[in-house]
């Protein structure tokens, strides 16, 4: 049997043929494009037979390159899986959880505590970015992705669909102008997320108002920093359901407008296929989708 030929070659060749670039293989490896280069060079060599087409700057894969890729990629899979496992396998190991910070601050972290009452073995730890989680090398089990619930390789079970709608302090009805339908909307401000900064224009549009700037008014980083300058009375945000149902059941909010505009997105609890179904992330998607339906029964 012939000597398997160098693991980083393969992790070379898998990461150049997936995006059909060296250049982008040595970015997402965090080496020179040279070193990819010289790395698939070197696997060619070894396998005795070519695995790229290089026109110019265009690569395409050859057909040897095409029959190995996939056995290359399913064996990367096998051995993250098996790692994952193997990590997991302790007693006493962490179940790390990525999500975004406003839906960890205003919907998972107030929750968290009944987990722990039911699972005390399962030590949580809770992480939060803007960007999405890669698997691969980020040391997180199992994520919460606002999306349309198709990732390649991944399970998702989806936990909250959104509605938008307006939400203000209760003392911006009692103390400011009128708010009673969309067009008082012009006598107040406007408060802004950056990353949904279309979000006004686009309810704005459904609810048929054309004389309200969507644009004005202060723009905030984060949910939860928009959804703070809202309950201070600064102005009138955009909520989105799940982020705000805790506010206005609390009272710290509330809805003057009846109209809401549904997202096309939604929440998802997602982990790779290869360890979906580990105890610790079965036991959080089972309490996850149990706390969904016993807040959508309430509701």
């Amino acid at each position: 049997m012939k000597p398997l030929p160098s693991l980083r070659g393969l992790h070379a060749f898998e990461a150049a043929a997936r995006g059909l670039s060296f250049t982008r293989a040595a970015r997402e490896l965090h080496v020179t494009q040279t070193a990819i280069s010289h790395q698939i060079r070197r696997l060619e060599e070894q396998l005795a037979t070519r695995l790229f087409h290089r026109n110019g700057r265009r690569l395409t894969l050859t057909a040897q390159g095409r029959r190995l890729l996939p056995a290359v990629q399913g064996a990367f899979e096998m051995l993250r899986g098996g790692v994952a496992e193997l990590h997991a396998s302790g007693a006493n190991a962490p179940l790390t959880v990525n999500t975004l910070t406003s839906f960890a601050t205003k919907w998972l972290v107030p929750r968290l505590a009944g987990f722990q009452a039911q699972h005390p073995d399962i030590e949580v730890r809770i992480t939060t970015s803007t960007e999405l989680t890669d698997f691969a090398t980020d040391e997180v089990d199992v994520a919460i992705r606002y999306g349309r619930g198709v990732w390649p390789g991944l399970r998702a079970d989806k936990l909250l669909a959104e509605d938008v709608f307006p939400v203000c302090a209760p003392k911006l009805l009692r103390d400011g102008p009128a708010l009673r339908q969309p067009d008082d909307l012009r006598r107040h401000t406007l408060l802004h997320v950056s990353a949904y900064r279309d979000d006004w224009r686009t309810w704005l549009l459904a609810a048929g108002i054309d004389g309200v700037d969507p644009a004005r008014g202060p723009m905030f980083d984060l949910m939860i920093n928009t959804l703070g300058a809202a309950i201070d009375g600064m102005g009138v945000a955009l909520g989105r359901g799940p982020l705000v149902a805790d506010d206005l059941a609390a009272g710290r909010l509330v809805a003057p407008l009846p109209m809401s505009l549904p997202s096309e997105a939604a929440y998802y609890l997602v982990a790779p296929e290869v360890t979906a179904e580990r105890p610790a992330i079965a036991a959080f998607r089972a309490w996850l989708l149990a706390e969904v339906a016993g807040a959508s029964a309430a509701g």
